[in-house]
């Protein structure tokens, strides 16, 4: 049992003090009272919440909805905002425009209009996109006024309890460093979140009709004959992404009823990401009772999608992102239109569209993990995508993962396969024929920073034999064997180590696919084995 310090109480009594927020105020106040009396785990409560500051992970501020320096709340969010105005200013941006985006999660009402006040107070024009509204949009809305910023009250894909705070910069692309760092020192100057000044004038601006026609003018081909099953997971999704299908020429999309409006408790999921294992069963289910062609989940805030399809014998299932990523991918370059043309992907993800990309005479790059630096890989970007259904499928526009645009173009794809008497399934295995099976899993393992810190730092002095070892960036191991390809890194937003494997095996024409993907798969089972237990040792 934790024991309160005096210092511990100090700070959290200053916090208290310092805090703009009636409710998270005494929320701060009980916890801090029960601690004093010794009451069960409140010291080790109180220390918890007082460990901030949040800092800008791989998708900018992200924590728990509650009082104090480590959870999201309106004092942060303040000293946040703050900190942003006076790096912009710093910059000579000062009095440009801001666009200031929510979603619907617990507390993004209050965190948007905190973050607003603070920067009109700053003096800059502030445009706040109207009600609960898709991240893309926030992106989208930075490049289409001509904005220095843009902030988006999101936790993506969190747990419930969760929210967080991500900033674009005036490319329309999320910050990274050394732009991170330097808002963090001025956020650490920032005046207690009670004197911070605020002003109000914001003007509403919806963008959501520029965006929609910029979003139908996505698909390469003619083809419209498409059924759909479609859920936004309880986000705030789903009524844009059915405006845009539908002014794409997509009609027949069927939404799952129980997840179709937002709900911050995510009811029907325990996670609310299409990743997580009985989250998209809902979703497989209505795709099967209205013979839906393809399926389409968005998470949350609707950055990222994932795409389901029939099996021959009809059975539903999800395909991993690096499956859609590499079909999106070749979609994209297939149509060409661009005279040299760049994607881009992560070392974390299936290394076939370096061959895809090769294939069609385009150039690859492979970046770290985020979009941060997806964005800017580099002039004649075309295409960017990461394991982690993130498509960023329109980068003039949207300089981010996009799932509403990426799931018009998976829809554009799935028609125009589908005329021809294909699925997405055909196209994968041509690619396998063409480039080898590219096996991909994804372990994580749920760790707390010392722990996961200790593993990446053993693998580093002692990699296993006969692997080559390379550290891209300080956290991330990329182990190679062969054709087999392991990276280590911890996640950027949860405490958990990510493990990354990745098997290719040869392919000897159509009749040898299905034995290369049955050893694929055994050597994937086989490292599974191996870094698990490394991990784990």
């Amino acid at each position: 049992m934790r024991t309160l310090t005096p210092r511990l109480r100090d700070a959290a009594l200053r916090w208290a003090a310092d805090d703009p927020d009636p409710a998270t105020r005494a929320e701060l106040q009980r916890v801090l009272a029960a601690a004093l009396a010794g009451e069960g785990d409140a010291a080790a409560d109180l220390a918890e919440r007082m460990s901030g500051p949040l800092v800008f992970g791989t998708a900018g501020l992200r924590g728990p909805v509650r009082a104090g320096s480590a959870g999201m709340n309106v004092a942060v969010v303040r000293r946040a905002s703050a900190g942003l105005a006076a790096w912009l200013r710093d910059r000579g941006d000062g009095g440009g425009v801001v666009v200031v985006g929510r979603d619907a999660r617990h507390g993004s009402a209050a965190f948007a209009t905190a973050a607003a006040g603070v920067l009109a107070g700053a003096g800059f024009a502030v445009r706040t996109l109207p009600d609960p509204a898709p991240t893309p949009l926030v992106a989208f809305a930075v490049r289409e006024l001509g904005a220095v910023a843009g902030v988006a009250i999101t936790a993506s894909h969190n747990p419930a309890p969760d929210n967080g705070y991500k900033v674009y910069l005036a490319d329309g692309a999320q910050l990274a460093p050394p732009a991170d760092a330097e808002i963090e020192t001025r956020i650490a100057a920032a005046p207690a979140a009670v004197s911070i000044p605020t002003a109000t004038g914001e003007t509403v601006v919806d963008v959501t009709e520029s965006y929609l026609d910029r979003v139908a003018r996505l698909p390469r081909g003619p083809a419209r004959a498409l059924r759909i099953a479609l859920t936004p997971l309880h986000g705030v999704g789903g009524s844009t992404a059915v405006h845009a299908l539908a002014r794409a020429g997509f009609t027949g999309v069927h939404v799952v009823a129980g997840q179709a409006a937002p709900d911050p408790d995510f009811p029907t999921v325990a996670f609310p990401n299409p990743e997580e294992p009985g989250a998209t069963d809902a979703l497989l289910e209505l795709a099967a009772a209205v013979g839906a062609d393809l399926a389409i989940a968005l998470d949350p805030d609707a950055d990222r999608c994932a795409l389901g399809v029939a099996a021959p014998d009809g059975t539903w299932r999800m395909l991993t992102g690096d499956e859609t990523g590499v079909l999106l991918g070749d979609h994209i370059l297939r149509a060409g239109g661009n005279s040299d043309p760049l994607v881009v992907t992560t070392v974390v993800s299936s290394s076939m569209l370096r061959a895809v990309a090769a294939a069609h005479g385009a150039r690859y790059a492979e970046t770290l993990t985020g979009f941060k630096w997806i964005a800017r890989g580099g002039p004649g970007l075309v295409y960017g995508y990461e394991e982690a259904l993130g498509y960023c499928v329109d980068p003039d526009a949207v300089r981010d993962k996009d799932g509403i645009a990426a799931s018009v173009l998976a829809a554009d794809l799935a028609a125009t396969l589908r005329a021809r008497g294909q699925c997405l399934l055909d196209r994968l295995d041509e690619l396998a024929v063409a480039h080898g099976v590219h096996h991909t899993e994804g372990l994580a393992f749920r760790l707390k920073p010392a722990a996961r810190d200790a593993v990446v730092d053993r693998l580093h002095g002692a990699p296993p034999a006969g692997w080559t070892l390379e550290r891209p960036a300080p956290d991330v191991l990329v182990l190679r064997r062969g054709g087999e390809r392991v990276v280590v890194r911890p996640s950027g937003t949860e405490p958990k180590l990510k493990v990354y494997l990745q098997v290719v095996e040869p392919v000897a024409g159509r009749a040898a696919l299905a034995d290369a993907r049955a050893r694929a798969a055994d050597r994937l089972a086989a490292l599974r084995t191996c870094y698990t237990r490394l991990v784990s040792a």
